[in-house]
C-alpha cells in the first residue's frame, strides 16, 4: 500500500463508466502501505472523503471514488464507504457531520443487534441502548457511528452514538477470518448507554424508509466492483510477457482474462447508468434499478472469484500475497449481497414491473 498523498483513481462523468481504464503495463494499483485505520484517518483529515451526495447530480463521481479505493484495498474502501454513507445519512436528516470525526454505520441485526428502550433500572428514564452489535467495522478508529436499534414496538430507530462513551465495549477477536480482517471488524456490546436528546434521527424505521437506503446499497456495489477490478489488474500484470509469470501465450488463460474483463466492464456500464437514473430522480429509491445493478455486480465479482485462481496459476498465487488477500477480501465482502434471497426479490420486482 502506498501513501495517501495522491488521490485514488476516479472515473470521469461522461465516459459511461465508473472504473478508470485498465492500468498501465507496470501493474495493478499497489495497496496502501499502512493500516486501513491509518489510511481512513488520513483520508478524512485531508478531506478526500468529502464526496458528492447520492442523487446530487454527481453520483457517478461518488461511486468512482469508492470504486477506486476498492480497487486498491477493500478494507480501506469498506471503512471509507461507511464514513461517506454516514455523512450522507446525516445530511438527509438535515445534520452535518462533526468536522474531523471518523464515522461509520452499524446496522447489523444479527443475533438481535442493539435495542433501544427506557432505563432498565427505573423504566422511566430517558432511552438507553443495550445489546450486542455484530460486524462493526472500524471499532477502534471511529469516533461516532450511526446504529440501527430495535424498539419495543417492533420497529427500528436510527441513533447517532458517541463511541468514546465508556459503556461502549469493543470485543476484539470476534472476527477470525483472514478476509477483510484489516477492516477492524468486531462485536460491540452496549451497556445501558444513554441516548442524548437529538441523537435519534427521524422516526420509526427511518433508516430503511428513506430513498438513500437503496442508493447506498448501490454504492456498496461500486466498492465490490472495484475489488474485482483490482484482482483482474493484478492477474493481467502477472500474465504480461517479461514479468516472470506464465506469460501471455496460453490461450486458456487469455480466455479467462478476457471473460473476467468483460464481466467487470458490463457491470461497470450498468453501475454508471444506475447513477444517472438516481441523479435524474433523487427522491425515487429506484429499488428495481438498484437490485438489478447489485445482482449484476455480484455476478461479475463471482465470475472473477471463480476464474481468477485458475487463470493466475499456482506460481502467481504462491508468489503474490496481495492477490490471495484480494481474493479473500472480496469473497467475504461480497456476502453483503444475500445471493438467491436478493435475486428472488429482484424477480418479484421484475414481475411487478419495477425492474
Amino acid at each position: 500500500m502506498r501513501s495517501t498523498s495522491e488521490p485514488a483513481p476516479a472515473g470521469v462523468a461522461g465516459t459511461g463508466r465508473i472504473l478508470d481504464p485498465v492500468p498501465a503495463p507496470d501493474g495493478a494499483p499497489e495497496p496502501f502501505p499502512v493500516t486501513a485505520a491509518t489510511v481512513l484517518a488520513a483520508l478524512v483529515d485531508a478531506g478526500e472523503l468529502d464526496l458528492p451526495l447520492p442523487g446530487s447530480g454527481a453520483t457517478a463521481q461518488r461511486w468512482a471514488r469508492l470504486a477506486g479505493l476498492g480497487r486498491r484495498d477493500l478494507s480501506v474502501a469498506r471503512l471509507a464507504e461507511g464514513h461517506t454513507d454516514a455523512v450522507a445519512i446525516l445530511a438527509g436528516f438535515g445534520r452535518t457531520a462533526r468536522p474531523g470525526a471518523r464515522l461509520g454505520v452499524w446496522a447489523s441485526r444479527a443475533g438481535g443487534g442493539a435495542r433501544i428502550g427506557p432505563d432498565p433500572g427505573t423504566g422511566t428514564g430517558g432511552p438507553r441502548l443495550t445489546g450486542t452489535l455484530r460486524f462493526c467495522s472500524g471499532t477502534h478508529v471511529l469516533d461516532r457511528a450511526l446504529l440501527v436499534a430495535g424498539a419495543d414496538d417492533g420497529s427500528t430507530r436510527l441513533v447517532e452514538l458517541d463511541l468514546h462513551d465508556p459503556r461502549v465495549e469493543r470485543r476484539a477477536g470476534s472476527w477470525r477470518a483472514p478476509g477483510m480482517a484489516a477492516a477492524d471488524t468486531h462485536d460491540v456490546v452496549l451497556h445501558d448507554v444513554p441516548v442524548p436528546p437529538g441523537a435519534v434521527l427521524g422516526g420509526p424505521d427511518a433508516y430503511t424508509d428513506r430513498p438513500g437506503f437503496a442508493h447506498g446499497g448501490a454504492g456498496v456495489a461500486a466498492v465490490w466492483l472495484g475489488g474485482a477490478a483490482g484482482i483482474v489488474d493484478e492477474i493481467a500484470a502477472a500474465l504480461r510477457p517479461g514479468t516472470g509469470g506464465p506469460g501471455s501465450g496460453d490461450p486458456h488463460r487469455l480466455a479467462a482474462l478476457g471473460g473476467m474483463h468483460a464481466a467487470v466492464a458490463a457491470a461497470d456500464a450498468l453501475l454508471h447508468a444506475t447513477a444517472a437514473r438516481i441523479d435524474a430522480e433523487p427522491d425515487d429509491p429506484q429499488h428495481g434499478a438498484v437490485a438489478t445493478v447489485r445482482a449484476a455486480v455480484e455476478r461479475a465479482c463471482r465470475t472473477v472469484l471463480d476464474a481468477a485462481p485458475e487463470c493466475a496459476g499456482v506460481s502467481t498465487l504462491a508468489g503474490s500475497a496481495g492477490l490471495t488477500a484480494r481474493l479473500a477480501d472480496l469473497q467475504v465482502y461480497l456476502r453483503q449481497h444475500h445471493g438467491d434471497r436478493d435475486r428472488a426479490e429482484l424477480g418479484r420486482l421484475l414481475l411487478g414491473g419495477a425492474a
